[in-house]
């Protein structure tokens, strides 16, 4: 049985379950406000026991890096009523303006959570700065921080952003929450998630956390080979020839490796707040396929016309050119590539490594044999390097009810329920 939440134009109400239909009336049409004049009601589908968000049966080759590379705090533990609750803002469009994008527009799941466009358009049509940035497996980013420049310093406050930004929803937090406060769709999603159905800014950051830190991919061709195999070395028995050529390319010969799945210590020595342990040491990242720090990849070169990245927030020499790394997972869906989605395809992203890094002051050392003349690959181990990379796809992400649209839509209304992005 499904819990069917509706709010009529005409000014309704209405819950029905298996009894039948009750009907109480809404102060004003003002508590939908938002919505875009299209839409004749809102309705959500949310099944009656929520979801399986929490409690997660990771893979064996999961589970020691989630422990280590979760970036979950400690007040904001992942509940299944919290990330209903945040499923419901993610797909909401009246979180913008104008009420015609959610955070979903520009992170669609049969996309793997990213968009297809190099720049993303906004709630009244204007593109934002950088590409869509996918958030799958976002949990698992160790440093916690997020965007391209990775200016926000937690999921939290990344959530938030895209909401006040003016380009991608436009709105104002502090008229937001009252907002939300009085539609009827929210209060018992509150107090089911929160204990109380107190709409506040620091609870709708905690939902929306929640439910994009549930979107976790582990079911991939990669997945089920290193199961089989034992170790992510050997051939794994239900690759083709040529992935497991690709494989090894991307371990041994291109050492793709030495930067998606790094071994670095997770800490940046140039930011006094993160201090060095020596101590620890985390185990490779076979699991998530990310990096562990921002990084200059070559694609430009250092001036002061292109994009700064991390530098333009730190104003740090040594941070020029540096971006956020994301992760290779479900990498055949959230083309286009790079922060500013200038490669359309994982073909010129190879390329680019193989023949066109640009000299850089700050580019990775992982790349400076690479800088003068490439990886150099010929044909057949470069084709093999893409292979290998779908093999990395996930497709039980894009179609998993839980983090789908919950909102019955009607009249012309977007079915997708999309909106505005995270640069």
């Amino acid at each position: 049985m499904c819990l069917l939440l509706a709010v009529c134009w005409s000014g309704w109400l209405l819950t029905c379950d298996a009894v039948g239909f009750a009907a109480e009336p809404l102060a004003s049409k003002s508590n939908v406000a938002g919505q875009g004049g299209s839409a004749e009601m809102r309705a959500l589908n949310l099944p009656d026991k929520p979801f399986n968000y929490s409690d997660i049966d990771w893979p064996e080759h999961f589970q020691s890096a989630v422990e280590r590379f979760d970036n979950t705090p400690p007040d904001n533990p992942l509940t299944d009523h919290g990330a209903t609750l945040g499923r419901v803002l993610f797909y909401d469009k009246s979180l913008s303006a104008n009420g015609t994008v959610s955070c979903a527009s520009c992170h669609k799941q049969e996309l793997s959570f990213t968009d297809d466009e190099p720049l993303s358009v906004g709630f009244d049509g204007k593109k934002v700065a950088r590409n869509s940035m996918s958030l799958v497996n976002a949990r698992f980013y160790q440093r916690g921080r997020f965007f391209w420049d990775e200016r926000a310093r937690t999921l939290e406050q990344q959530v938030l952003m895209p909401i006040e930004n003016p380009i991608e929803m436009g709105h104002d937090l502090d008229k937001l929450i009252p907002q939300l406060a009085s539609d009827p769709i929210y209060p018992p999603l509150f107090i089911n998630a929160f204990g109380s159905s107190d709409v506040t800014v620091d609870r709708v950051a905690k939902a929306l956390a929640q439910f994009v830190r549930s979107i976790v991919s582990f079911q991939s061709k990669y997945d089920i080979g290193l199961a089989k195999s034992g170790s992510y070395r050997r051939p794994f028995p239900n690759f083709t020839e040529q992935e497991n050529l690709g494989k090894d390319v991307f371990l041994r010969r291109a050492n793709c490796a030495s930067c998606h799945m790094s071994n670095a210590l997770p800490f940046n020595p140039h930011r006094p707040d993160e201090p060095y342990d020596s101590s620890k040491r985390p185990p490779r990242q076979t699991a998530f396929f990310t990096m562990t720090t921002p990084a200059v990849n070559g694609v430009d070169a250092d001036t002061d016309e292109v994009d700064l990245g991390v530098g333009a927030i730190s104003s740090a020499e040594m941070d020029r050119g540096r971006f956020k790394s994301p992760s290779l997972r479900n990498v055949e869906l959230t083309g286009p590539f790079m922060h500013d989605g200038r490669f359309h395809t994982l073909d010129q992203v190879v390329e680019h490594y193989n023949w066109s890094i640009k000299p850089h002051p700050n580019l990775d050392g992982r790349l400076e044999n690479f800088s003068a003349n490439g990886m150099g690959l010929p044909e057949v181990p470069k084709v093999a390097l893409v292979a290998f990379l779908k093999t990395l796809t996930d497709r039980t992400i894009l179609t998993d009810e839980k983090w789908s649209d919950p909102f019955v839509r009607t009249g012309s209304d977007d079915p997708s329920g999309h909106s505005a992005t995270a640069e």
